[in-house]
């Protein structure tokens, strides 16, 4: 016979499954999905980044692939507008641009496990909770940033780990299961999308209590209540 205490513990294990599944669902929709708005300079995401992968594989663009739309990426979109024989030549990408580029998704094929984004949304959530999209994604951006860097691990889960980098860690902040959104910033993060300029270091100013090494190191931007420095 199932006792009371079971039968709460099989309620709490049903409900945490179908919360895990509707996230999984949720994770799925792009806040910027390719396709999807008119592009041009100014704007940022992670469809620009796609777009700027895009244009590299096909031998238009040599510049960062960072998610951000400079004079590179549209000298790129010009090129590739031209050599298409599109009927507007503008370096702006919308309906029949579109349409010119090859139907592959890019965004697919991100060599990257399923532990790996939740890990790296885990610490977007714990360090980046309350702050705007874009703030979540610059914070996965500086962790991508230190992947690419001789001064770092090489892998997610060993920047994450490297003993006293990120206080959530300490805290247990990044021991919750991310939202739909911090996947998505995940995401959007690993597409390339870095709206930090290539921060390797971020801090808030209002909560830090050690500065003295930050006032030494180049500040690039600030987004929301987070600093980011090279």
């Amino acid at each position: 016979m199932v006792s009371k205490k079971q039968v709460v513990l099989l309620l709490l294990l049903f409900m945490l499954m179908a919360s895990f599944f509707q996230i999984e669902g949720n994770a799925a929709i792009g806040s910027f999905d390719f396709g999807s708005r008119i592009l041009k300079p100014g704007v940022e995401g992670p469809d620009v980044a796609i777009l700027q992968r895009k244009l590299q594989e096909l031998g238009y663009y040599e510049g960062k692939i960072d998610g951000l739309y400079g004079p590179g990426t549209k000298d790129a979109v010009i090129s590739f507008q031209k050599s298409r024989q599109a009927s507007t030549v503008d370096g702006v990408v919308g309906g029949l641009t579109y349409q010119l580029f090859p139907k592959r998704n890019l965004d697919e094929g991100m060599s990257v496990s399923r532990a790996e984004i939740i890990m790296l949304a885990r610490i977007i959530h714990g360090e980046a909770r309350g702050e705007s999209f874009r703030g979540k994604v610059a914070v996965g951006a500086v962790i991508i940033n230190r992947i690419k860097s001789r001064k770092f691990p090489n892998t997610i889960r060993e920047v994450v780990l490297q003993k006293g980098q990120f206080s959530s860690l300490m805290d247990g902040q990044a021991n919750y299961y991310p939202g739909p959104e911090e996947i998505e910033a995940a995401r959007a993060a690993l597409l390339g999308y870095d709206p930090t300029y290539g921060a390797i270091f971020f801090y808030n100013p209002q909560v830090a209590t050690n500065k003295y090494w930050i006032s030494r190191r180049p500040v690039l931007t600030q987004i929301g209540g987070h600093v980011f420095l090279s």
